[in-house]
């Protein structure tokens, strides 16, 4: 089989009539812009030796985690895969719990525990955050589940990657999605690659979308790297949700600039592909947006520039100065030592 990889079109940012509020404009780009820098020194604190363990950054994807969060309720719930700190702080996790957890800290967002996969927030109905492959996806489906058998009219943004949607679990969860009509959007986050395989190695279906079609489930593709593109999608996928009418697939067409984790240098990929891609770079682009339309003034995007850069320099701080976990507390909200004496 031939090692060479089909080159992934980048897709144009396409006319929309959507209208949509400065302030709404002006929350994606500190969102996006809040993401951007977290990840960037979160790659410099790892370098220092100050992170270990796993760590994959969402530099490049965070126009979905903006688009997504205005087009959905806070009641309503999100599970997606490691390659999430962007969705997490997107949902309300604060920078310096982020942070914390990163370094390991009894302050971070699961006291330290859970590292650079596994953040959870209750308070945000953020579920993770999980390490294992397309695990994720039967647990959203049960959310969606247990929201319906509740009787509310909350749904849950259920997301993965391309890899993951290799997963039999897939299958298995689409089926009883659909046969159910549970409150469920089904996301693929389609970067082009599965660690270092690019989809169009890994299946012969290379419009992820189509898959949700076998199931007789509405799918659509979206472009991944515009926020209104994405809001759009996901305001029409829950609106069909919340009616009654069941699960809706779509996949986001977006790319991760950085390799698949921090020890990755992404050799496969072409330069000429990555720049087609940061050509289109969603944070760049969406701040020529609001200077351009008079959205917001270069003293006000200077003002969020600084904003964001305090915000982060003193979640680092935070994280810097934050005790680690004492050993005691190393079954704590893991196991209950009564069940288990031999752990005491």
């Amino acid at each position: 089989m031939s090692d060479t990889v089909t080159k992934p079109k980048a897709r144009r940012t396409r006319k929309t009539k959507a209208k949509i509020s400065k302030e709404t404009y002006l929350n994606w780009y500190e969102t996006m812009l809040r993401i951007r820098r977290f990840e960037e020194r979160a790659l410099m604190m790892y370098g220092q030796q100050k992170i270990r363990g796993f760590c994959h950054v969402y530099i490049g994807q965070e126009a979905v985690t903006a688009g997504i969060e205005s087009a959905i309720r806070k009641e309503d719930c999100i599970v997606t895969a490691y390659r999430q700190h962007g969705t997490a702080i997107g949902r309300g996790v604060d920078t310096k719990s982020a942070m914390a957890e990163l370094f390991g800290k009894e302050t971070g967002i699961v006291k330290g525990k859970g590292g650079s996969m596994h953040f959870f927030s209750k308070e945000n109905n953020y579920f993770g955050g999980n390490g294992i492959v397309g695990a994720q996806i039967p647990i959203g489906t049960g959310i969606a589940f247990a929201e319906k058998y509740r009787e509310t009219d909350n749904l849950c943004v259920t997301m993965f990657g391309d890899g993951a949607s290799r997963q039999g679990a897939l299958h298995e969860s689409f089926n009883m999605a659909m046969t159910w009509k549970l409150p469920v959007i089904f996301v693929v986050e389609n970067n082009q690659y599965a660690m270092g395989t690019s989809v169009e190695r890994t299946s012969n279906v290379h419009d992820l979308w189509k898959m949700g079609l076998s199931y007789e489930m509405p799918s659509e593709p979206v472009d991944g790297m515009d926020p209104v593109a994405v809001h759009e999608a996901f305001t029409k996928a829950a609106k069909h949700i919340r009616e009654g009418k069941g699960p809706y697939f779509l996949e986001v067409k977006t790319y991760r600039y950085k390799g698949h984790s921090v020890s990755d240098p992404a050799k496969y990929r072409t330069k000429e592909e990555v720049k087609s891609f940061k050509d289109r770079d969603p944070v760049k682009m969406l701040e020529v947006k609001l200077l351009k339309d008079k959205i917001a003034t270069e003293d006000q995007i200077k003002e969020i520039k600084d904003m964001i850069k305090t915000e982060i320099d003193e979640a680092v701080k935070f994280a810097e100065e934050s005790n680690y976990p004492d050993p005691s507390e190393l079954y704590t909200d893991n196991y209950l030592q009564e069940d288990y004496p031999f752990l005491t």
